[in-house]
């Protein structure tokens, strides 16, 4: 029995459009050209810790990869970054710091915007520096465009300024269509020029079809402006897109990847070709 191809259809080409494709078209498709690099549109290019904001034994120093940046840092080289890891492997933790170092509120949303009330930064976005490019040296304070979009929260952000009447929201959220349709149309009508867009597990709530639009929508997003992408994630299915750097977060620190490398998409072909023998017989 062959062992499916979690990544077939998302890899099928490098400059995937937008629109919905059906069930039958998706089954179909051929895999594309990959090894596609977007990083003439980068923003950051660097993430580094000042030393002296460490704290030895303290959290969120103690966590592997964190402490592995604070030593290392870590360099960008796509405008298409995917953290992978376990849970407790630090990928929220460094996704909200570097919107803090940003200048993206974490409670999610545009940048450049101001809230009534301000947060604590966390200790590790109090630490972190960011080296932008030119084009990233200019989004600064008022000026940092981009999006922060955390899964866990999104629904509740984007219902909230539904019903505040805030354009750009209140016309995509609809008790017409799914909680996972609604959901894609609303964030997708979000993704739209420059800027630094952070996903903290955005498919959540999307099957595989929806999933694939945000996809197709997030290459479309660095192809056609001065946009970076940092995707925190456990899919292999968000980590296959085609020209993006995998940054694995784990015990031994923080490596760059390639797709058929990872843990995950080792352990989803085992379970995808015999499900059955990850659970105890029944019979």
């Amino acid at each position: 029995m062959p062992v499916p191809e979690i990544a077939q259809a998302a890899t099928v080409a490098s400059w995937a459009p937008t629109e919905m494709r059906s069930r039958r078209q998706l089954l179909n498709m051929e895999p594309g050209r990959t090894g596609v690099r977007y990083a003439g549109r980068m923003l950051i290019e660097r993430v580094r810790v000042k030393p002296s904001a460490v704290e030895d034994g303290a959290w969120p120093w103690t966590v592997p990869a964190i402490g592995d940046l604070a030593a290392h840092g870590v360099r960008l080289n796509s405008s298409i970054v995917i953290l992978v890891g376990a849970n407790g492997s630090g990928k929220s933790t460094l996704l909200e710091a570097i919107a803090e170092g940003y200048g993206l509120d974490v409670r999610g949303g545009h940048g450049g915007r101001k809230y009534a009330s301000e947060l604590d930064m966390s200790p590790l976005g109090e630490a972190i520096t960011l080296d932008r490019t030119g084009a990233g040296s200019r989004m600064i304070g008022r000026n940092a465009k981009g999006f922060y979009l955390r899964a866990e929260t999104a629904f509740g952000m984007l219902a909230f300024m539904t019903e505040a009447g805030m354009p750009g929201y209140g016309d995509r959220l609809s008790s017409e269509v799914s909680h996972g349709e609604s959901y894609l149309q609303a964030i997708t009508g979000r993704f739209s020029g420059p800027g630094l867009y952070l996903l903290d597990e955005a498919e959540g709530p999307l099957s595989f079809e929806s999933t694939l639009q945000l996809l197709y929508r997030l290459q479309d997003l660095v192809t056609e402006h001065n946009a970076q992408v940092i995707y925190a994630t456990h899919s292999p299915m968000v980590a296959a897109l085609p020209g993006a750097q995998i940054l694995e977060m784990t015990d031994q620190g923080i490596t760059e990847r390639k797709w058929a490398e990872l843990e995950s998409v080792a352990l989803w072909k085992r379970f995808l070709g015999r499900p059955d023998m990850f659970f105890d017989d029944a019979s």
